[in-house]
């Protein structure tokens, strides 16, 4: 069966704890050629499209839920926004709980709306909302 409206509301379980680190961080900033400040030093915070590597780790429960049929392979992430209520800091054991938010089904092509919340010792720290853009096997005959 593919993904349908009636999956909306779907939550999965949160994936292992993400543990942000001063190496981490920097890794990052470097790997986008962020060299702000605010991501170095004793204090760093990340920068805010980090939580985007956590928010993916989340994605796999999606990916694996067969009652779906989702493919990574046929997917196209479309869009991205994030809503942050603080930034990440090193420390932080953080877990991306994935729920789906909104799907329209266009034909053999899935548009799928997810949102992964970001929390941190029981607190929101952001949301992940991502649009997917997926095409049914049929679409590969």
């Amino acid at each position: 069966m593919p993904i349908t409206p009636e999956h909306v509301g779907r939550e999965y379980p949160p994936a292992p704890p993400y543990i942000v680190s001063h190496a981490k961080i920097a890794e990052f900033a470097d790997a986008v050629g962020d060299d702000n400040p605010a991501y170095r030093g004793e204090t760093p915070i990340a920068p805010p499209t980090f939580a985007a590597v956590i928010a993916a780790q989340a994605w796999g429960a999606l990916f694996g839920d067969p009652e779906l049929g989702l493919a990574l392979n046929r997917t196209m992430h479309a869009d991205q926004a994030f809503t942050f209520h603080r930034p990440l800091r090193p420390g932080d054991a953080v877990e991306a709980r994935l729920s789906i938010q909104k799907v329209r089904n266009r034909g053999n092509l899935d548009i799928v709306t997810i949102l992964v919340d970001l929390i941190v010792d029981g607190d929101s720290v952001c949301e992940a909302r991502s649009t997917l853009m997926h095409t049914s096997e049929d679409a590969d005959a």
